[in-house]
């Protein structure tokens, strides 16, 4: 499997940068994009790099029905879309109100592409899935949050979710946000798939600081031996210094090109 990173909040070389988020995930079969960023940066970054998306991909994940992740399906018409029912909610942030949805609604969506909405796993391929609504089971992870919906109501982002890449019988977990908590993703992929060996794992974990939930994230990856970890986009410095000491972590940039 191949993991190209056309959006993300680090530059690379001569590509763009964005706050936000689209890899463009090749597998034996076919090509499946994974968040679009919140421009047309990941077009921009795919044409350096000779990939068509328009044509060349069928389908998209959007793990969450944030602005980061998902405002660049403006660009794209005609693709199977697979998301959560609840990614199209109003949502803000709670320290301004200020909007952090999508700018696009459901019904432009339903209009652009084919849409399938699921709370439950979908199968991509024989060896990728969309997990769906994950379980939130441990207690360190998804305890606060700092959004809420139009009546001022806390928004957990229920929607948040991940692909699970099962790669030489490993798992390969490739996050958007993980607003409901990486470790709680990978415990659920591996429900998923009936595989208990993560190789690695790649994408944004919403850890800002070197707290108590940033620690027990690291535990649960040594403790599961994850071989690989790419820390991005809503990671902040203070936690990735944490996993570059524990991982020897590469800098995830716009551009690079990840084979598992």
């Amino acid at each position: 499997m191949k993991l190209t990173v056309l959006t993300d909040n680090v530059a690379g070389g001569r590509f763009q940068a964005e706050h936000g988020l689209s890899y463009l995930i090749e597998t034996d079969t076919e090509k499946i994009l994974f968040d679009t960023g919140h421009s047309d940066v990941f077009l921009k970054n795919a044409k350096k790099l000779g990939i068509d998306i328009q044509h060349e991909v069928q389908k998209i994940v959007l793990s969450h029905g944030h602005w980061d992740h998902g405002n660049g399906l403006q660009f794209l018409r005609g693709q199977t879309l697979i998301t959560h029912p609840e990614a199209f909610q109003q949502r803000f942030r709670k320290k301004n109100h200020s909007p952090v949805g999508l700018e696009m609604s459901r019904e432009e969506i339903t209009a652009s592409f084919d849409l399938i909405t699921a709370r439950e796993p979908v199968q991509i391929t024989d060896k990728l899935w969309y997990l769906g609504e994950i379980p939130r089971t441990n207690e360190f992870e998804a305890q606060a949050t700092s959004f809420e919906f139009s009546d001022g109501s806390e928004d957990f982002v229920s929607d948040d979710s991940a692909l699970a890449a099962v790669v030489n019988n490993q798992l390969v977990i490739i996050s958007g946000c993980a607003h409901s908590g990486i470790c709680n993703i990978c415990e659920y992929a591996k429900k998923v798939t009936g595989i208990s060996k993560i190789k690695a794992v790649i994408g944004g974990f919403h850890l800002k600081e070197q707290n108590h939930q940033t620690r027990e994230t690291l535990r649960y990856f040594a403790d599961n031996k994850v071989e690989q970890v790419f820390p991005s986009h809503c990671t902040e410095l203070p936690a990735l210094a944490l996993f570059q000491d524990a991982f020897h972590s590469r800098q995830v940039k716009t551009g690079m090109v990840f084979e598992f």
